[in-house]
């Protein structure tokens, strides 16, 4: 009899003990955003109606069809006049690009932002202990995060990490291999760097597929400071609370929906095809399949799983009918949704029945900024931020698609009231404008055939 006592006390122990460093580990596993700086280029490389139809006209491959293709397309994207693009495409070099020129441009977004970071968060650059920098479309030797260290003079035993190739999505995945880091560190800061290069990757064919992404990628980044250390909690802008992470690779059209590849006469770019909306749709239900039990209250799923009678029945394959039957409201008061492009913004919109005022952050942040790629979501937080929207408490759900094919959604929460100042301080008066409306159509819709080589001569 004391033998089995003693064996039930030593299984009680073996569990209390067990749960206890479960829960020391889970109390460990906290991601903290300080402080966040977004990046504003100079106002000689704003892309307005004038200089976009210059770029346009540049490239004598395109014909009237094409050019139609396009003034509609610009029109229709729902970006604005004050979007910027980079400096040799400024220049007329869009079709000779050199390593200098996307160093240039790469090295003009970290080190502006980083510069901004450091200055306003107190943070020195001796303190980092964790660098990751994404950029899809360029992976120079030595790598990005190198010329950070060597700019700033970083500790010798700083951990660093190059991401690339992840497209619009990036920036969750290098937040979510911080998460993983902080697991095994404690009490450390990281540093995320999120931007695209655009210059090197300018299309200068005329197959439409490819020159979507002309229409819709600009100029943009973003530098992020994060902590695992609860001593600096009251520091904290938000916190990370759940984040999952979907692929599609192994489905082939949902793999080529997005590809970088050259088009039937050499030249490079950037392909988006018809099957990007029907995949994000698609992955988009997967995600949302493993996130929602984690994000919305217990009364709203129970809720769901009695009127559809079984999850198998959540997401039908259409954008706008992939969240139908969740009242998502119920547990997130703001919605962060990658501006991509005006479509993928309304397709979200519908399925997870959002209104005006849940979609505005998004569209206002593609009217101003255009499609940033990985820094895109941070121009939406801004924004709320700006418009005073995020209050102590407050949970926000970031929604992104990326090129692989991939969906990478995570939840935050409000860790103080924000009201800080950021890049949209000198316009967020402005904003929402009366009409999202591009003039283009109004400025050039006249041209046909004949003018549209006298336009060119002159």
């Amino acid at each position: 009899m004391e033998f089995l006592t003693a064996i039930y006390l030593f299984a009680l122990f073996y569990i209390a003990f067990h749960l206890c460093r479960w829960a020391l580990r889970r109390r460990d596993q906290c991601c903290y955003m300080l402080h966040y700086e977004c990046y504003k280029a100079p106002e000689d490389r704003k892309l307005d109606t004038q200089l976009c139809a210059r770029i346009v006209y540049r490239n004598k491959r395109l014909g009237l069809e094409q050019f139609r293709y396009l003034l509609k397309t610009i029109v229709n994207s729902g970006i604005g006049e004050s979007t910027y693009c980079p400096k040799n495409v400024v220049e007329g070099r869009e079709e000779s690009p050199t390593l200098a020129d996307a160093l240039s441009e790469m090295d003009g977004i970290m080190f502006d932002t980083l510069d901004k970071l450091f200055d306003k968060s107190g943070v020195s650059p001796s303190e980092i202990d964790i660098l990751v920098v994404n950029v899809s479309l360029l992976s120079p030797v030595p790598s990005l995060t190198s010329r950070v260290v060597n700019r700033y003079k970083m500790r010798d035993n700083v951990k660093v990490y190059n991401i690339s190739g992840m497209g619009c999505s990036a920036s969750i995945i290098a937040i979510d291999l911080v998460r993983q880091l902080f697991k095994t560190h404690r009490n450390v800061y990281a540093i995320v760097v999120s931007t695209e290069s655009m210059g090197s990757n300018w299309y200068c064919g005329k197959d439409r597929s490819f020159m979507l992404s002309n229409c819709l990628f600009r100029l943009g980044g973003c530098s992020m400071l994060f902590t695992n250390n609860r001593a600096l909690r009251h520091r904290a802008l938000i916190q990370l609370k759940c984040l999952v992470r979907t692929h599609l690779g192994a489905n082939d059209a949902a793999y080529k929906c997005c590809y970088q590849m050259e088009d039937n006469e050499g030249y490079p770019g950037f392909c988006l095809t018809k099957h990007l909306t029907k995949a994000a749709a698609q992955i988009f239900s997967l995600n949302l399949r493993v996130l929602v039990p984690k994000i919305l209250p217990l009364g709203e799923l129970i809720r769901y799983l009695i009127v559809s009678q079984g999850w198998n029945k959540f997401g039908n394959f259409k954008l706008e009918e992939v969240g139908t039957g969740l009242n998502f409201k119920s547990g997130i008061q703001h919605f962060c949704i990658h501006p991509g492009g005006r479509a993928v913004i309304d397709g979200v919109g519908k399925g997870l029945r959002l209104s005006e005022f849940d979609l505005e952050p998004a569209r206002m942040a593609l009217h101003r900024w255009g499609n940033t790629s990985a820094a895109g979501f941070w121009y939406v937080l801004g924004y709320m931020e700006a418009k005073k929207r995020l209050k102590k408490g407050d949970k926000i759900l970031m929604i992104s698609f990326g090129a692989g094919f991939k969906c990478n959604n995570c939840l935050w929460e409000v860790m103080r009231d924000l009201k800080d100042t950021n890049v949209w301080e000198d316009c967020i008066d402005s904003y929402p404008p009366k009409t999202l409306e591009n003039p283009f159509m109004e400025t050039y819709g006249w041209i046909n055939d004949e003018t549209l080589g006298f336009v060119r001569m002159n």
